[in-house]
């Protein structure tokens, strides 16, 4: 029996959505709905899970199973959730605050274990849902609601944190750059492993224009740099390039280097050292790598060794004894 064939509007629950006029979440929404038919997973196979945060709403306004859980947690339950349901398609869906502030120890390791998950995290640099104070990925001097004399903190890289952890899928896109988001999130649905994909994306009421040099068309050619892999670093429409020099990384004119010289992008080395200098690349110094950085395939996934475990425990120790697991080892009787 062959299934329906579905179409984005099919994805959409009924829900008003309620996210402020102009939100970048938009549209990081309608391109997971265009995408999600290109997969070929049944609605009641796909399974969103959400922490707080404005970005967490986003499980009601899919028409799929979902949850919204608490604050920073999202990567515990989809553990939970894609450890005894393989066979589900499961995303995370967080902002920066969400991720990296009270769920930066859950986020880490998720990506650590290579669950079989995919994480979308929406960086606005700011806490949105409660009214714009500094967050994780603030940069610094960022002057907030909470940080009245200018932020003293170095925000936290997504990108890097998830290198360090050794994910096997890490990108970055744009919700402005709608095609490229679109592509980015196929490409990490179709990986297997944990992936992690995090959006740029405009908070206009408490944040508005923080990226608008990588966002905006008119800059976006010399501040961003699309990764393709097998293809030299190239930006600026060609003008510009990145080569690597010894241990760093360094841009350069393309009328002074050959492109030979400059650095092709590999996205499958097992070694993320060059994929880590990418991350590190940021505005106004070097331009800010979107696409993908890494992308290794054929490593086990967590989901599927935990599986294992217990289907080999089964066959060597029969299906268990549940009341005899209570009753067994060091027990005591209370008069």
């Amino acid at each position: 029996m062959s299934l329906p064939v579905l179409k984005p509007a099919d994805f959409a629950s009924d829900q008003d959505v309620r996210w402020c006029p102009g939100c970048g979440d938009y549209s990081i929404l309608a391109q997971m709905k265009k995408v999600l038919p290109d997969l070929g997973v049944p609605r009641e196979k796909t399974v969103f899970i959400s922490g707080i945060g404005c970005s967490s709403r986003f499980p009601y306004y899919m028409n799929t199973y979902g949850m919204h859980s608490i604050h920073g947690r999202a990567p515990t339950f989809a553990t939970g959730l894609k450890s005894t349901r393989p066979d589900l398609m499961v995303w995370v869906i967080t902002g920066d605050g969400d991720a990296l502030s009270i769920g930066g120890n859950h986020f880490i390791h998720a990506l650590r274990r290579n669950l079989d998950i995919n994480i979308v995290l929406f960086n606005n640099r700011i806490y949105g849902l409660t009214k714009g104070q500094y967050s994780p990925t603030s940069v610094e001097g960022q002057v907030t609601k909470s940080t009245p004399m200018g932020s003293i903190d170095h925000p936290v890289s997504p990108l890097s944190l998830a290198l360090a952890a050794e994910a096997t899928f890490v990108a970055r896109s744009m919700d402005a750059h709608v095609k490229h988001l679109g592509a980015t999130l196929k490409r990490a649905a179709q990986h297997k492993g944990a992936s992690l994909v995090e959006v740029y994306q405009n908070c206009n009421v408490f944040n508005d224009g923080a990226m608008a040099y990588a966002q905006e068309k008119k800059q976006r050619p010399e501040n961003v740099i699309e990764l393709e892999h097998g293809k030299p670093l190239v930006y600026a429409n060609g003008k510009k390039g990145i080569r690597l020099v010894g241990t760093h990384l360094e841009s350069v004119s393309t009328d002074d280097v050959p492109v030979d010289d400059l650095l092709i992008h590999d996205e499958k080395d097992s070694n993320p050292s060059i994929h880590m200098m990418l991350s590190r690349m940021s505005y106004p110094h070097m331009p800010e790598p979107i696409g993908v950085l890494r992308a290794v395939d054929n490593v086990a996934t967590y989901d599927d060794q935990i599986n294992q475990q217990v289907t080999d425990a089964t066959a060597q120790k029969g299906d268990g004894d549940l009341d005899a697991l209570f009753t067994s080892g060091d027990t005591w009787e209370v008069s």
